[in-house]
């Protein structure tokens, strides 16, 4: 059955449910204290450097335009926090990698009440690393050439306005990737295949992604949204490929 596109909401909120289930807790927890750790360094450094970051990306204007300081500098905070998410998010999924992977392949046994997967185990958790960390690298060949070219998009001056609406749709669309990859790689799927099915449930996918990003950038909750968006992903996966 297809999802109508405002069901990221109910995706969402369905994984969230899900992992703080006691049959989930155990796949939660050991990701959650790394990302933890990780969000709290990450705000940490942020916090001393934020304000250089915003004032070397400002523009210098004329003196005779110094009004619009008071209107671009809340824009380019935008743009610098919406920097210090993406680079946040990018890090926690490479190092919580083959953990997403595995809570995905248990929130699916919950899902479907077949259990088609290997039994839990060290060693199969282990099994699972370069084989996630290889689909984290390639997401990320995806993501940098076009991080970086909106990253020199918004040095370029007063083009470089249009820099955090561009930002924040593309972050929308590489939550849907991030987190719809991982039941996909769970069942084989090429990152091609992955990508031209998400595009066939584009307007899904984006509102999926969508709520994804706006829980994603609330501190300290995010931490727990992560694996909630993994679930949701899960649940969004099993119920569109049906």
């Amino acid at each position: 059955m297809q999802a109508p596109v405002l069901s990221g909401p109910q995706y969402l909120r369905e994984g969230l449910k899900l992992v703080l289930s006691p049959s989930l807790r155990l796949f939660v927890l050991l990701p959650l204290a790394v990302n933890l750790l990780l969000f709290v360094g990450l705000i940490y450094f942020a916090g001393h450097q934020f304000s250089l970051w915003v004032d070397s990306l400002m523009p210098s204007l004329p003196s005779w335009l110094s009004f619009l300081d008071y209107v671009l500098w809340p824009l380019f905070v935008a743009l610098v926090v919406l920097m210090v998410f993406f680079t946040f998010t990018m890090l926690a999924n490479i190092i919580a990698a083959p953990f997403n992977g595995f809570l995905a392949e248990k929130v699916e046994v919950v899902v479907r009440g077949t259990d088609d997967f290997p039994t839990f185990s060290w060693a199969e958790l282990m099994a699972m690393v370069p084989r996630t960390l290889g689909r984290e690298m390639r997401k990320l060949g995806y993501f940098l050439p076009r991080a970086i070219a909106l990253f020199i998009l918004s040095l370029i001056p007063v083009i470089n306005i249009i820099a955090a609406p561009l930002w924040l749709l593309f972050g929308i669309w590489m939550m849907a990737i991030q987190y719809i990859d991982y039941p996909a790689d769970n069942h084989k799927m090429s990152w091609q295949d992955m990508l031209a099915w998400l595009r066939q449930k584009r307007w899904q996918s984006l509102g999926f992604g969508g709520i994804t990003y706006l829980a994603l950038m609330i501190p300290f909750v995010n931490v727990l949204m992560m694996p909630a968006a993994v679930a949701g992903a899960t649940l969004f996966w099993v119920r569109e490929r049906k």
